[in-house]
């Protein structure tokens, strides 16, 4: 099946897109014909990103906001349905990761990591799901991790963050079936991003952020009569 320009007329919305798997994952959304919301804090960083795109033929918006305030999502959410269009595909990507002993942790580090990678997918997901449901249609992708599946040390918050995710999202896709609107969830390893130093481990034998991109691919090219609820990603060799 050609799935180039399959996404033609669609409108997809990145979070946390200035780079790493979220910027992977709008390039392969792009390439399929999709119109491309960018969104992270970091303006320049954005800028950078979305002039990257569009030297690939990508029509893209940058638009700046932090996903843990509401007022923020409402207003990224309106301005991408102004210039784009109505919300086709959201990948829910923003997160962070503070790792150590959990009882060194302070309260302000826990809000940052729930509200960034928990709260921010809540906020986004309720600002585009009235239009998809009046439209009978769309696709919610929440980016966890196997981090969400289990746990180990001196990762308590994320951990923590991610397993929240994952309920959310399997209560989503109940909620949200009966409209056409299919609720997923994907859930790599460790990528080789900038997300976290990797200590010890092979770049080239880790997952890389084009390997996250194919299964977005994946779950917003399929038949219309099923949706998968969680992908899993694994590298090949252990890094």
């Amino acid at each position: 099946m050609n799935r180039e320009n399959i996404l033609n007329g669609q409108v997809a919305l990145i979070t946390g897109s200035s780079r790493g798997i979220g910027l992977a994952v709008a390039r392969r959304l792009g390439q399929m014909g999709a119109r491309i919301s960018l969104c992270a804090r970091k303006a320049a960083d954005l800028e950078n990103a979305a002039a990257d795109l569009r030297a690939a033929g990508i029509q893209v918006l940058a638009a700046p906001a932090d996903v843990t305030r509401a007022d923020q999502v409402s207003g990224l959410v309106s301005e991408t349905q102004r210039t784009l269009g109505p919300v086709d595909i959201l990948v829910n990507n923003a997160g962070i990761g503070i790792f150590g002993p959990f009882h060194h942790q302070t309260d302000e580090d826990w809000n940052s990591v729930l509200e960034t990678n928990l709260k921010s997918a809540f906020l986004t997901s309720r600002a585009v799901a009235p239009e998809m449901i009046r439209r009978k249609s769309g696709h919610i992708i929440n980016i966890s991790s196997l981090a969400g599946k289990s746990t180990f040390a001196n990762a308590a918050l994320y951990c923590a963050s991610k397993w929240g995710l994952l309920g959310l999202t399997g209560c989503m896709a109940e909620e949200l079936r009966e409209h056409g609107i299919r609720v997923s969830a994907i859930c790599p390893g460790s990528v080789a991003t900038e997300f976290s130093p990797h200590a010890g481990k092979d770049p080239s034998r880790m997952l890389q952020p084009e390997d996250v991109a194919h299964a977005v691919a994946a779950l917003v090219t399929q038949a219309p009569g099923s949706f998968i609820s969680e992908i899993q990603i694994r590298p090949t060799q252990k890094p």
